[in-house]
């Protein structure tokens, strides 16, 4: 399906229909066609970063697959890696519906959806059936058709409170003894404006000892590996306080970081204030994100040097928006937003124009 054919369907017919509705719509013609989409050849150009092989430099970011049910078949649809989650170490419904919110004038999406999942215990089980532990020769291995990069993003369970940082650390530590076995890495997401309190985790004196943390608890997990650790930082983040972060990554020997989350901000909007203001709270991503996520990405790679693994994500919708992320500085991209606008040809079509660009 060409973009045009897409982009004229979802104007005329997909924004009619509630948006966490359609995505489960998609999200299940994606599953159906799992069979025959393992088996496409991923496109583009390896990618080394994280001590693995990305097939190619485009990623599909958290969010879409959060229970780890169709990471090979979206392989299939293009993408390098697949970054499954949010998962919180307790099975947990999300915010009330309706919690996810069309802004079409602006390419953007508000979310509140509060890291609905089936917990770390249930989507650990479904990896180990579908997918093995990294290493084991039964399992599969990424880089190779159907098979992609697989990322885990986990977060803060809502019941806990974030003042109790030891509890915070033991949430954490269950979902990542969970976890860590199907992870060919893993990431710490202390970003999402969906669950109260779990932004004030970003300030380093909370961050620093989390992170410390969840690297030993993998450590001792699968002792035979180095799971890659990363975390998730908002857009919303003080220029100082971004650079803080890139500090203390690079104290701790993190292995990189995504950049950047959703934001909080509705400045430079131009859908109806007032349809704005209906939607309510929430974070909001797409093109409205991507001048932000960019200076984000400078800040970070200025401050860091060339070897830290960067990811950028936020507002990545055309192919020059990925030159644009690549050049401020990102090893990886990934998408979201950008992916549901675009429809199922997109991640192809960004590669594509890419190589031709390079």
């Amino acid at each position: 399906m060409s973009g045009a054919v897409y982009d004229a369907l979802f104007r005329h017919g997909f924004v009619r229909v509630d948006p966490e509705r359609a995505h489960h719509l998609g999200f299940g013609a994606i599953r159906a066609a799992g069979p025959v989409l393992r088996r496409v050849p991923l496109p583009g150009t390896p990618v080394e970063a994280l001590g693995l092989t990305f097939p190619n430099v485009l990623g599909l970011a958290a969010g879409f697959d959060k229970q780890g049910l169709a990471y090979a078949a979206l392989a299939g649809l293009g993408f390098g890696h697949v970054e499954i989650g949010t998962v919180t170490a307790l099975a947990q419904p999300g915010n009330p519906q309706p919690r996810m919110f069309r802004l079409p004038d602006d390419h953007a999406v508000v979310n509140r959806m509060g890291f609905n999942n089936d917990g770390a215990h249930a989507v650990a089980r479904r990896l180990a059936e579908s997918r093995g532990p990294v290493g084991d020769p039964s399992g599969q291995r990424s880089g190779v058709p159907g098979r992609p990069v697989l990322g885990i993003n986990i977060g803060k369970s809502k019941v806990v409170p974030d003042e109790d940082q030891a509890a915070v650390e033991a949430d954490y530590e269950t979902s990542t003894r969970q976890l860590a076995p199907y992870a060919d890495y893993l990431v710490v997401n202390v970003s999402s404006p969906n669950t109260p309190g779990l932004r004030n985790l970003q300030s380093v004196e909370k961050l620093a000892p989390l992170l410390t943390h969840v690297r030993t608890v993998a450590d001792e997990t699968v002792p035979d590996r180095r799971v890659p650790l990363l975390v998730k930082i908002a857009p919303d983040l003080a220029d100082e306080d971004v650079l803080a972060v890139a500090d203390m990554a690079l104290d701790l020997g993190l292995d990189g970081i995504i950049a950047t989350n959703t934001t909080i901000s509705r400045d430079g909007l131009v859908s109806d204030p007032e349809t704005v203001a209906a939607i309510g709270a929430g974070g909001l991503s797409g093109a409205p994100v991507r001048e932000r996520a960019t200076e984000v990405m400078r800040l970070l790679r200025g401050r860091v040097g060339p070897d830290l693994t960067l990811i950028g994500v936020g507002g990545i919708s055309t192919p020059e928006d990925a030159a644009e992320r690549l050049a401020a500085g990102a090893t990886l991209l990934q998408a979201y937003t950008g992916f549901i606008y675009g429809g199922p040809a997109w991640p192809r079509r960004i590669l594509r124009e890419l190589e031709r660009s390079s």
